[in-house]
């Protein structure tokens, strides 16, 4: 019989309804994060557990996972642990980024549960410790990466960003890639340290700066979003820009002079020389069914689609335009706007 089971062809899946499950302990039960704290290297939380039985004698992986209730562990967060290890915790800094990975909401308590995997093989099924629920209080934390490329000299200091407003591991803003110079990286800083880029085999990968380089896929503006979570790169097509248009700028009535989106607001800004002697208006698309210019009765700071008038300067010079659409509940924008004509 132990030579017929010793001859069992290779494939065969192992399973065990045996083993006994650690059991797991928290230092806290309620957290209230602190962006104070951001440098603190101190533990905030702790986790300790029992190392777990199989039955038999064998390297154990422990896993710690973290998951918001309603997703009932479809998701989860997970973090190895070394071998032999019970027990990890965690500083302000680091258990705030697991849980804005959470997509917890900022500023307010959340619950969330936790426990650990242990496995001591793919084939057999895994046992986990009871779960441990603590109501956690993460704050925001904007984080950015930075995308020098052929459009603006491969140049990282003066590189657009892409923006992450709770650094979840998602990375979006709109890029202008003008013809011909498609070919980008994207970097944690504004210099060449470090770069992400396309590995030998395709894959999404840090430490790639002398691997393939991104492409857009065409001339034009483009949201583009990394996910690293997933290790992937996606871009759509940008539908809605904004430029100015009017005889106070050098293109006149006949061109658009384009604005830049800042990434990380609804804002669309640029900085162009206008003159007193003419007005100009903001314009979607390069389009007259859609633009704006004052109201009825100038406030200095909305302006309206509705057949508004046209916007005016009060002496020549170079001025920032800030461009801000208004949104409605269903994100659509509606008939007004913000705006700012100031003077550099």
């Amino acid at each position: 019989m132990l030579m017929l089971v010793a001859c069992k062809k290779d494939g065969a899946i192992v399973t065990t309804t045996g083993g006994t499950a650690g059991a797991l302990t928290v230092s806290a039960s309620t957290l209230v994060l602190s962006k104070n704290n951001l440098t603190d290297t101190t533990k905030v939380i702790n986790f300790s557990f029992t190392q777990p039985s199989f039955g038999f004698s064998s390297a154990i992986t422990n896993t710690l996972q973290i998951d918001a209730p309603g997703d009932n562990w479809a998701s989860p967060k997970s973090v190895n642990l070394p071998v032999r290890v019970l027990k990890t915790g965690y500083s302000t800094a680091d258990f705030n980024l697991l849980l804005l990975k959470l997509n917890l909401p900022t500023g307010v308590a959340s619950s969330i549960m936790v426990r650990v995997m242990s496995t001591v093989s793919a084939g057999m099924n895994p046992i986990y410790t009871n779960v441990a629920t603590i109501n956690a209080t993460p704050f925001a934390l904007t984080s950015f990466l930075y995308v020098p490329g052929a459009y603006q000299g491969w140049n990282p200091a003066t590189a657009d960003s892409l923006l992450s407003a709770t650094s979840n591991g998602i990375y979006t803003g709109i890029i202008n890639f003008t013809a011909g110079n498609l070919e980008f990286k994207i970097n944690p800083a504004k210099n060449w340290n470090d770069s992400y880029g396309y590995d030998a085999n395709g894959n999404v990968k840090e430490n790639a700066s002398n691997g393939s380089n991104f492409k857009s896929p065409a001339a034009g503006l483009y949201w583009v979003t990394l996910n690293l979570n997933t290790s992937t790169i996606t871009y759509v097509a940008v539908t809605k820009y904004y430029s100015l248009i009017g005889d106070a700028t050098v293109n006149g009535w006949s061109g658009d002079t384009d604005m830049k989106y800042n990434n990380g607001t609804t804002s669309w800004t640029v900085v162009a020389p206008l003159t007193a002697s003419g007005a100009f208006k903001v314009r979607l698309n390069h389009d007259w069914g859609t633009s704006y210019g004052y109201l009825a009765n100038p406030d200095g700071m909305t302006l309206t689609s509705a057949n508004g008038g046209n916007i005016k300067v009060a002496a020549d010079g170079n001025y920032m335009v800030t461009f801000q659409p208004i949104f409605d509940a269903t994100g659509n924008t509606t008939a007004t706007a913000n705006y700012s004509v100031v003077k550099q």
